[in-house]
């Protein structure tokens, strides 16, 4: 495995609805995600000149995130385990493996490692209680670009929302 290192920033929006810039870690805007509407949770990643590079979108009735590349080629899928105590999260990305995300309970902090233990990254949430969710991204990844764990993160951010509201109803 090689030793890259990118950081990347990027947010939600408070209404969930509309673009917001992805910078890398020179503060240089290197792309945007779309926010597709406040009525559904999907999410475009868009390079610099707005040309659609992956999309995460909630599987209808399941608790499933589905990240698919720029020809609507299904690049994997993310599902969160059940646990009491701690978060975590599974991605699987085909043949390129099986993916273990992971945070504490209470935390806004998670690591990404591979069926082998490798860290392919780790991200956290920047922002306060009530402001839209901003997340800091470290890849260390040869084999996921920042595009797809972008796909990732807010796939872990949806699918924690959308628990969060199915248990205050």
């Amino acid at each position: 495995m090689t030793t890259k290192s990118n950081r990347v920033f990027f947010s939600d929006n408070f209404f969930s609805a509309g673009k917001t810039p992805i910078y890398n870690e020179a503060g240089e805007e290197t792309g945007s995600l779309d926010l597709q509407s406040a009525f559904n949770s999907n999410v475009d990643i868009l390079s610099r000149n707005g040309e659609m590079l992956m999309q995460g979108s909630l599987a209808f009735l399941l608790n499933q995130w589905k990240i698919t590349g720029d020809r609507g080629e299904e690049t994997g899928v993310l599902k969160q385990n059940f646990t009491l105590f701690s978060r975590k999260f599974e991605y699987r990305a085909g043949s390129r493996g099986t993916y273990r995300i992971e945070g504490e309970p209470f935390s806004h902090q998670y690591t990404i490692a591979g069926e082998d233990g490798y860290m392919h990254g780790d991200f956290h949430r920047t922002s306060a209680f009530f402001q839209s969710g901003s997340f800091e991204l470290i890849n260390h990844s040869d084999v996921l670009t920042d595009e797809e764990l972008i796909a990732v993160v807010m796939g872990v951010h949806m699918l924690n929302k959308r628990k969060r509201r199915r248990q205050n109803n």
